[in-house]
């Protein structure tokens, strides 16, 4: 039973809280109490509707995680600097 007592917390094992008039009762009511929680590995978390969220968890998070985000950076900015690049150009041609 002191086993037990150890791994009560203190607010869950007061009588008052349980409302048992006996020590045998009051400690059944805890062990049935602690015996009906959710037992092994929680389950995984929901990647919730953000873009980014998604992109975090498919790249960074997890056994999955590459340098893909990186390659996605340089693409982005070659298109960036194109873009720029060919309206520049047509403004020169413009005049």
């Amino acid at each position: 039973m002191s086993r037990l007592a150890a791994l009560i917390p203190p607010k869950l094992a007061s009588p008052s809280a349980i409302g048992a008039p006996s020590s045998a009762a009051r400690m059944a009511k805890v062990v049935e109490f602690y015996s009906a929680l959710p037992k092994g590995p929680a389950p995984k978390k929901r990647v919730g509707a953000s873009p980014f969220a998604r992109y975090k968890a498919r790249y960074f998070d997890g056994p999955n995680a590459s340098a893909a985000p990186f390659l996605h950076v340089i693409g982005g900015l070659f298109l960036l600097g194109y873009t720029i690049d060919y309206n520049m150009h047509l403004k020169h041609h413009k005049k």
